[in-house]
């Protein structure tokens, strides 16, 4: 059985339900990992793994290597997404400082600057995902962050050790999973804390950017990959049944979620999606994911988009006869792809926009990788004389009130 009626309350369980099975796991690898340092990080790559690796840091030389594996049609697929990428991200950056008179004698504004060191992870296994390397990165190096580090899990495949080179990436380890948290974000004898930690993984990857937000800032939990689509009638059901697949080749814990108002549509849809898995190339991985993917029948399309709403999905394709009224009625997506013509894939790649996303509902409070996530903002303000005298009343009033009779002075001894 390949696609199934759902619920939206078993869909939103099932999502977050996943990341407190592995609490315990994550938190022991963790303790690992702070006790142990990079003897737990060798040690638990070869457990897990099955590495014995003789340096956690890639070489120069095994990046240059790599070039030699790797078909010069793939590299410069690479160069011409790493461009479309920096493109769009360029577009995000703000002023660096702006100062805007608010009255005489006050002056506000906002002073933007990057964070100093921040981490990367990047997953791999079953796949390798150069493309990741991509959107982590440079979202970082056009926000200006002077050291970008990167963990990937061993061993790395030739398209992800070319990707970084790409990417300008000066600094990278050969650590996957939990462990590859818990050193960026407390550090080990050879790799030193980070700031903040981005980029996708399985839910031990996502468990431990949860559990550590004490020691690095994070992105967001962006565990296992998932698509909900909203379509109509007037979608074509093979294109849809691509999309679907085209997720649950990602993970056994990915998932698809169709809502629509059309039986016959979500009939076709399953029907597709027996034909076009019988010869693909992940086959057992894809019927893994599907297992826990289905379709939702909705009343019209307001109440597919308030269906949506409350799933919040990681990507969120639109395939309706009006797809811009459909877009009005959508608020929590990680990622949203509008038309027929619009395939995740495009984000996944190469149309500039960043596919590291909240998964699990969690894009209802959080948005995409975007240059923002490596800038912090502190506001500035300049006050002459003539400005405190402006406000100086108000100050001391206010302050007097709260009993703060310190902060009331600091202003009458200058306007004495």
């Amino acid at each position: 059985m390949f696609w199934q009626p759902l619920s939206v309350e078993s869909w939103i369980g099932m999502r977050r339900g996943s990341l407190s099975d592995v609490k315990d796991t994550v938190n022991t690898i963790i303790e690992d990992v702070k006790t142990n340092g990079d003897a737990a990080l060798f040690a638990l790559t070869e457990k897990v793994d099955h590495q014995k690796l003789a340096s956690l840091r890639i070489s120069r030389e095994e990046i240059d290597a790599a070039y030699d594996s790797v078909a010069p049609e793939l590299v410069q697929a690479l160069i011409e997404a790493e461009a479309r990428i920096t493109q769009f991200h360029e577009l995000q950056k703000s002023k660096t400082l702006w100062l805007e008179e608010m009255e005489p004698g006050i002056t506000l504004g906002v002073k933007t600057t990057p964070l100093d060191r921040i981490g990367a992870y990047i997953p791999g296994g079953r796949a390798a995902y150069p493309s990741t390397v991509l959107m982590t990165t440079v979202a970082a190096r056009v926000a200006g962050v002077p050291e970008i580090v990167v963990c990937t899990p061993p061993p790395v495949n030739p398209l992800t050790l070319v990707a970084l080179d790409i990417a300008g990436v000066e600094e990278a380890y050969q650590i996957g999973g939990a462990q590859a948290i818990a050193a960026m974000a407390l550090g080990t004898e050879t790799i030193k804390p980070v700031q903040k930690i981005v980029g996708p993984g399985n839910v031990f990857v996502t468990q431990a950017k949860m559990m550590l937000r004490e020691y690095a800032d994070i992105d967001f939990p962006a565990g296992p990959s998932e698509i909900g689509i909203i379509a109509d009638s007037s979608a074509e059901p093979a294109f849809i049944a691509a999309d679907v697949l085209a997720q649950a080749e990602h993970d056994p814990n990915a998932a698809c979620v169709l809502v629509t108002d059309s039986d016959k549509l979500a009939s076709s849809v399953g029907e597709e999606i027996a034909a076009q898995i019988a010869t693909a190339p992940r086959r057992e991985i894809m019927e893994k994911a599907l297992a826990h993917s289905g379709y939702v029948i909705a009343e019209d399309m307001e109440d597919a988009a308030a269906l949506m709403n409350r799933i919040a999905p990681e990507h969120l394709s639109i395939q309706t006869a009006d797809p811009l009224a459909t877009l009005s009625g959508i608020h929590h997506a990680g990622s949203i792809f509008i038309g027929p013509y619009t395939p995740v894939a495009c984000g996944d790649y190469a149309s500039g926009t960043n596919h590291v996303l909240p998964t699990a509902g969690y894009a209802k409070s959080y948005s995409a990788l975007d240059v923002n996530h490596f800038m912090k903002r502190s506001q500035v303000q300049i006050v002459t004389r003539e400005g405190l005298e402006t406000i100086g009343d108000v100050i001391e009033t206010l302050a007097t009130a709260e009993g703060l009779a310190a902060h009331a002075n600091s202003v009458r001894v200058r306007r004495e």
